[in-house]
């Protein structure tokens, strides 16, 4: 019995592993699309030059937009790296920025759900608890 708990468990930190490489791999590109969003929308503000209203928006969306995604991205970041070490912070961490990912339909979805699925199962809990002791 106690050999079945043991390569499950194995088989969870496989997973959990999967879940942290792919949140830093979306997280380097997150970043990386933020820094594109952000010089594209400052491009686009030198053609509206002198309209007031599509000026001002084109000015809070070339802050806005990319500090949203810089800061997701970082999260992800970060949660990812703690994961492949099996810090117990991280597994909350990514369960939020998951959850939040599902509603970036498809891929974020699919990235979301696994993610939550290999997080919210009980061997992954005692894999996190373990490490804590």
């Amino acid at each position: 019995m106690e050999q079945v708990n043991v390569e499950q468990g194995n088989k969870m930190k496989k997973h959990v592993t999967v879940v942290g490489a792919i949140h830093i791999g979306f997280g380097l590109i997150g970043l990386l699309g933020a820094l594109a969003v952000f010089f594209a929308l400052r491009f686009a503000h030198g053609f509206v030059e002198g309209e007031d209203v599509p000026e001002m928006v084109l000015k809070f969306m070339s802050v806005s937009l990319p500090l949203l995604i810089g800061f997701l991205s970082t999260l992800g970041l970060v949660g990812g790296m703690g994961l492949l070490s099996l810090q117990p912070w991280a597994r909350y961490l990514i369960i939020v920025v998951a959850a939040l990912g599902c509603l970036n339909i498809p891929i974020g979805t699919l990235k979301g759900v696994y993610s939550l699925w290999v997080l919210l199962q009980d061997d992954t809990i005692k894999l996190f608890e373990r490490k804590q002791i």
